[in-house]
């Protein structure tokens, strides 16, 4: 959707082009910034003249997000593309300076990931074998479709992938002998995660039943079994509910929580906090930080159910 505004569609061609920002951060921006757009257009009767805004024009904005009964999350993230966008006007010489600095926003809600335990995860991992053997006793069917997707839960919980950095993995992203993996991250930022054996092996097995194999440039996932094109994340999310609900678990959970899993396994089984984190490709540890109250979390029930003087 065009909102008509030179500078918005600028910023959001530098988004995909030059930040290499994800198909879902290019979409939550273009809506944040389209819907004050639209807001400032309709309570001011005129487009906006983003140099010339002043602090009151967006503090009256929050409180336009408030009435609609939005998340206090929700409203961050409009604020998060503003201030974005605000800097890109800056560094291009459109804005000498940002109306946005120091406007009290709601403090976004604390809440804890969700995330598999191991059996679960392994009952998940079982789930697209068992479909494929069900299936085939009553029809004939494209096993690799499931191998694929064995493979893909397979290599999301070994490395711990975002949905988008799955489907941009190309076969010279694989280095087999050493069990690597080269992610391309949020802001085109590249990181080297280990890839363990049984995700290895499902690759191959799915490669063999497609009689495929990934050279150079090539998606290391397939959308379709007859041509050679990238996985679309769409896809990923749908094969996954069906699975969940296979495994007899939450089918709303979405591919993110196996990424949470394999985050709170590593830190139960010992890990560090900074290894995690550069396991996961985040910028701050901050934002890793939010899975060790999840182990300690744990760690508390297990004392107050174990130890006599609790």
């Amino acid at each position: 959707m065009q909102t008509t505004d030179a500078a918005i569609e600028s910023f959001l061609r530098h988004l995909a082009t030059d930040k290499g920002a994800s198909v879902y951060t290019q979409r939550n921006y273009r809506q944040a910034l389209t819907q004050f757009y639209g807001w400032f257009k309709q309570a001011r009767t005129s487009e906006p003249k983003w140099a010339d805004l002043k602090r009151d024009d967006f503090r009256e904005f929050v409180r336009f997000l408030g009435r609609s009964n939005l998340s206090r999350a929700a409203i961050q993230l409009r604020f998060s593309a503003l201030r974005s966008f605000y800097k890109f006007l800056i560094r291009n010489g459109e804005a000498v300076s940002s109306p946005i600095k120091n406007i009290s926003l709601p403090k976004p809600e604390k809440r804890l990931p969700k995330f598999l335990t191991i059996q679960q995860l392994t009952d998940l991992l079982k789930a697209p074998a068992q479909e494929l053997k069900r299936n085939t006793e009553n029809a004939e069917v494209d096993a690799s479709a499931y191998l694929r997707d064995a493979a893909i839960l397979e290599t999301i919980y070994s490395c711990g992938l975002r949905i988008s950095e799955l489907c941009g993995l190309k076969g010279e992203d694989m280095d087999w002998n050493e069990q690597l993996v080269r992610v391309r991250g949020k802001g085109k930022k590249e990181r080297i995660v280990p890839i363990g054996a049984p995700a290895l092996e499902a690759i191959r097995n799915y490669w063999k039943q497609r009689n495929y194999e990934a050279m150079d440039d090539m998606p290391v996932f397939l959308a379709h079994p007859k041509k050679i094109s990238p996985l679309n994340p769409r896809t990923v999310q749908l094969r996954l509910k069906t699975y969940l609900r296979a495994a007899g678990l939450d089918p709303s959970l979405t591919p993110h929580k196996l990424r949470h899993s394999y985050a709170t396994h590593l830190l139960d089984a010992g890990a560090d906090l900074r290894s995690v984190q550069e396991l996961l490709g985040h910028a701050h540890l901050v934002t890793t930080q939010v899975y060790t109250h999840l182990s300690t979390d744990r760690l508390k029930k297990a004392y107050d159910k174990a130890h006599p003087r609790a």
